[in-house]
């Protein structure tokens, strides 16, 4: 098996980066996903729209489930190389708020195993989200999505 990076970061995201990370001349799929912050939130009763997002974490915390969830993507879809890299701090609209790429030697295990591997992260890793409105805050549950 290749290479894990899985990691919490206060700086900007760099989908490019990751890509690069999982590319593989061994590999004939690479799948990634990049969450952004979009301009509305329907998490409460009504749409409303939204400035930004501000995530907040624990590192010492997340990072071991982040990896976790990483290398057992990696086990079971048969992934050469994956990268998961969570932000946190304030996220403009637009701008990636977590990155998740990976490659295998064909595309159905890598497609999959993106989704997986998404999919836990939201749900597993102890990272919360406050929306910002103009007219306030709202912390958002955790919830597969």
């Amino acid at each position: 098996m290749g290479a894990v990076e899985a990691r919490i970061s206060d700086d900007p995201l760099d989908v490019a980066a990751a890509i690069t990370a999982v590319s593989d001349p061994a590999t004939g799929g690479t799948a990634v996903f990049v969450g952004t912050v979009r301009r509305s939130s329907a998490t409460g009763e009504i749409d409303r729209a939204v400035l930004a997002l501000e995530y907040d974490a624990h590192p010492e915390l997340a990072q071991p489930h982040l990896e976790e969830i990483a290398r057992a993507a990696q086990a079971r879809f048969d992934l050469e190389r994956v990268v998961a890299i969570h932000r946190i701090g304030r996220c403009e609209l637009g701008e990636p708020t977590v990155v998740v790429a990976c490659s295998a030697p064909h595309r159905a295990a890598a497609l999959e195993g993106c989704r997986w591997m998404i999919d836990e992260i939201k749900s597993k890793v102890p990272i919360w989200k406050k929306e910002i409105f103009a007219d306030g805050t709202a912390w958002v549950e955790h919830e597969a999505s």
